[in-house]
């Protein structure tokens, strides 16, 4: 391996490292209270500027934390979407929609922090965008787009409406399921795979719901 080869190699660990610990300190202590300076000492790097040095802002290491996990994500759903190909039932859309989510964290093993996180980025006014710049890809506007398919008689104002109380549900069900066992305190299903099937059985109802008129 050559001079430049070992530092481009240094420099990737370097990388890994501080992108792992700051999901952690994000999760855990809240995107808002943690300093790039923090994050710098916890991730062992005596230049207190490493954080600036490998992303440039706060903003694109929050970027590039989306990042690592989206990819999972999309192939998963793109993978089920191979699965289900034209289907006419509104279960399979929904499992497009929600599956992804905690199959990918079963796969990283305990702990997480990834669903912790997206809850913060997801509810804040100025760092949402940055999530939905990265997890809108096209696995998920074709999942919408059959789920919406399914739905025909729903009013466009109730799409959206049910729409948000969907991502809302997701993703505080799995955030409060990866707080809890990070706490080693009760969860209300075993595994991420019944978290997975209870999620599905929800939404398929909320979608399904009657619709009253609001006058």
């Amino acid at each position: 391996m050559s001079g430049r080869e070992a530092r481009g190699a240094r420099a990737g660990r370097t990388r890994e490292t501080i992108l792992t610990v700051a999901e952690r300190l994000f999760a855990e202590h809240g995107v808002n209270t943690v300093s790039n300076r923090q994050i710098s000492e916890a991730a062992g790097q005596g230049n207190n500027t490493a954080v600036g040095y490998h992303f440039g802002s706060k903003t694109e290491l929050l970027r590039a934390i989306v990042r690592r996990h989206s990819g999972r994500v999309e192939e998963l759903r793109a993978e089920m979407l191979g699965q289900i190909g034209d289907s006419d039932r509104i279960r399979d859309w929904v499992a497009c929609l929600v599956s992804p989510g905690p199959r990918h964290l079963a796969e990283l093993g305990s702990p997480t922090w990834y669903a912790r996180f997206a809850v913060q980025l997801m509810t804040d006014p100025q760092l949402r965008q940055v999530m939905l710049e990265e997890i809108l890809g096209p696995s998920l506007q074709h999942t919408l787009d059959g789920l919406h398919r399914c739905l025909p008689g729903l009013p466009a104002p109730v799409r959206r409406e049910r729409s948000d109380m969907a991502r809302h549900l997701v993703l505080h069900t799995l955030a409060e399921r990866e707080r809890a066992l990070a706490e080693g305190t009760e969860t209300a299903r075993p595994t991420w795979e019944a978290y997975e099937t209870g999620l599905i059985d929800a939404l398929v109802g909320l979608w399904l719901a009657p619709v009253t008129s609001v006058r």
